[in-house]
């Protein structure tokens, strides 16, 4: 009986991270709103994962992830799948290349996949005549960089239920 609970959590535990993408796609909410600052925690959940356990969070699940978000916020097919594969092919290419698996370095390599991400996704809705608030743009990515490490700490704490 013990043994059928531990695979149970164990199962939970792993299927987690896919559980949170889909919340947050179908919650609407993929950002934290606080009184001056927001934090986007869709591109921090998809950069973590696929940089530590990619089969944890296919692809496929991500761009699904994105299309949902784009038809619970109205904007145009694509735009938020494309920024969060964006995402993910920058955490990809870091995990190649990294060779110790640190905050730091981590952090670091955030900066390049939020730039990219919120450049591709200003794009998309500039030549889709959406408007863009630029400064709430601006500061989103500023915030989820600096929240960056929180999160990472939770998540950190995730990955280690999931080996244990």
């Amino acid at each position: 009986m013990a043994y059928i609970y531990k695979q149970i959590r164990f199962k939970f535990f792993e299927l987690l991270p896919l559980l949170l993408l889909f919340f947050i796609s179908l919650n609407g909410n993929s950002t934290i709103d606080l009184k001056h600052f927001s934090i986007n925690v869709h591109y921090i959940l998809v950069y973590y994962w696929v940089l530590r356990k990619p089969q944890m969070l296919g692809y496929g699940f991500i761009f699904l992830s994105g299309i949902i978000n784009d038809i619970v916020f109205g904007l145009p097919l694509g735009v938020n799948a494309l920024s969060l594969l964006i995402i993910a092919a920058v955490a990809a290419y870091a995990r190649v290349v990294t060779v110790r698996i640190t905050l730091i370095n981590d952090w670091i390599s955030f900066i390049p996949a939020l730039l990219i991400a919120n450049f591709i996704y200003f794009l998309s809705l500039y030549f889709s005549n959406y408007s863009v608030d630029y400064l709430f743009l601006f500061k989103d990515s500023v915030f989820t960089f600096i929240f960056y490490p929180v999160l990472w700490g939770i998540f950190s704490l995730i990955l280690n239920l999931t080996k244990s």
